[in-house]
């Protein structure tokens, strides 16, 4: 199943050269682990509530393959390029299937914990 990468990223100083380095290095990183941007940096519309920074998603065949790559050695070598100069919240997560039902998730959730 598929799962993502999902960054929530804001700037601590500015655009800085070893963002750009990063940014220029985390494709190579990606590429062992059929990684691919869904989304990289596109200012967000914000709907509801508040969201400072910008968002990138990348989108991975499976949570394995997400957690392999966030793991690796190639990949944790240019986390501080990006890490000094900005702070944020990275979180690894599966998606859902192309089958997925909100109501029928509703009914499970309603069924086991509303019912007495």
């Amino acid at each position: 199943m598929t799962a993502y990468a999902l960054g929530h990223l804001r700037t601590t100083d500015g655009l800085h050269e070893e963002i750009l380095e990063y940014m220029e290095r985390i494709q190579a990183t990606l590429d062992p682990f059929d990684g691919r941007f869904a989304v990289h940096g596109a200012e967000p519309e914000v709907r509801e509530g508040h969201w400072p920074g910008a968002l990138v998603l990348i989108r991975f065949p499976s949570i394995e393959q997400a957690r392999d790559w966030y793991d690796s050695a190639a990949y944790q070598a240019i986390v501080p390029l990006r890490a000094r100069h900005m702070e944020g919240e990275i979180v690894l997560i599966d998606g859902v299937g192309p089958d997925h039902d909100s109501a029928a998730l509703a009914a499970g959730l309603r069924a086991a914990h509303l019912s007495p």
